[in-house]
């Protein structure tokens, strides 16, 4: 799983599978799920992530697996 935050357009993009997405569905204004051929969900979007998401601080509880950081 990857979160991506794309500032120039204020967008977060949570990506929750290697699989590419063929289909996308507006849930509520400005999110979108994408999903895979076999109809998986393999993506959430959020566009003016901002207004949405708490985005100050990111806390992993209980993660079963390896935390990797990135910076830009």
């Amino acid at each position: 799983m990857k979160l991506n935050y794309y500032p120039e357009t204020d967008s977060l993009y949570i990506d929750l599978s290697e699989e590419p997405s063929v289909e996308s569905r507006e849930i509520s204004e400005g999110i979108f799920l994408d999903y895979d051929v076999d109809g998986r969900l393999v993506g959430i979007d959020i566009d003016n992530a901002s207004s949405k998401v708490e985005m100050e601080k990111l806390i992993l509880n209980k993660f079963p697996s390896k935390v990797e950081m990135a910076r830009a």
